[in-house]
């Protein structure tokens, strides 16, 4: 058996946008959506401890602030220090651990969106049910099994780049350590990192997608065999907030991977950009504004709040 050596290079370059004027604005932009981000989903997690949320489908909610808030954490201060500070050259490992902690929380954010469609799915559907299908042991074991599953596809993922040679270039022409564009600078066979690649889509896009598409046309279908409009409307309220949130996360991924390749590579990078950092600032806002058992909840502390200074 041939020894075979993997050329390992010291750091990567994330050479990001290139020739774009004004940039400093966009960063600006950034660092707002990003503060907008961090207050909003930690709002929505100490008002998901009210003990009057404390039902399994807040636990979701709970769980995708969560996951925003890190995964946001984990991305938009990196590339502030990598574009602000002018720190292009990324270590090897950091570049993987990066990487992995990128697609780790933000890959959380679709399966919660499942997790919500099928809590939907069973409260219109099978009411009678609800109860005993979605219990807090249930939703707690389930959001378990996402993480787990998550964590264990990226750590495998991430862990076949070290069987990757990089004797070619090392810059990264995105703005993180991407993993189709990191793979593409191996100069041996990085098939078995495509393949992974491409069950990694399907498990955290396409997946996800057809899931709550199905769980939308059975509620469809559901609602139809109601005779009352009124009652129609009223179930289909209690949907509005995930949809909203479902909108938000698929339709600017489904624009992204629509735009031709021949578009101009900053524009897309671009648009990838807001891709990843605008649902996490809007989940939150989407929540207090949509769902009335939050809005109740935000009233009531802030009712606290002002009899507090009042009683200064």
């Amino acid at each position: 058996m041939k020894n075979i050596t993997f050329v390992h290079p010291a750091y990567f370059i994330i050479s990001g946008f290139i020739g774009i004027p004004d940039m400093k604005y966009y960063y600006v932009f950034l660092f707002v959506v990003y503060i907008v981000s961090v207050l909003g989903n930690t709002a929505v997690m100490l008002i998901c401890l009210d003990h009057k949320l404390r039902t399994p489908k807040y636990i979701v909610v709970f769980n995708l602030a969560f996951a925003d808030l890190v995964g946001s954490s984990a991305l938009v201060p990196k590339v502030f220090d990598i574009f602000l500070f002018d720190h292009r050259n990324i270590p090897y490992n950091e570049c993987f651990t990066f990487m992995f902690f990128c697609y780790t929380f933000l890959a959380m954010q679709p399966f919660n969106l499942v997790a919500l469609a099928y809590d939907r799915l069973i409260a219109i559907s099978f009411p009678l049910h609800y109860h005993v299908k979605v219990t807090h042991r249930f939703m707690f074991s389930l959001i378990a099994s996402f993480w787990l599953l998550i964590i264990s596809v990226a750590l495998i993922a991430v862990a076949l780049f070290t069987n990757l040679s990089f004797c070619k270039s090392v810059v990264i022409n995105s703005y993180f350590c991407d993993y189709d564009l990191v793979q593409n600078l191996a100069c041996n066979d990085f098939t078995l990192t495509w393949i992974v690649g491409c069950f990694l889509s399907v498990l955290i896009l396409w997946f996800p997608l057809l899931f709550i598409l199905s769980c939308y046309s059975y509620i469809g279908y559901a609602l139809s065999k109601v005779a009352a409009v009124k009652e129609r409307v009223k179930a289909f309220k209690t949907c509005s907030s995930h949809l909203t949130l479902v909108a938000i996360y698929f339709l600017p991924v489904m624009i992204t991977l629509a735009i031709p390749g021949s578009i101009d590579p900053n524009t897309r990078l671009i648009n990838m950009s807001l891709t990843s950092v605008f649902p996490p600032m809007l989940n939150p806002i989407v929540y207090v504004l949509q769902t009335q058992e939050i809005k109740v909840s935000v009233k009531k502390l802030l009712k606290i709040r002002k009899l507090l200074l009042e009683s200064r």
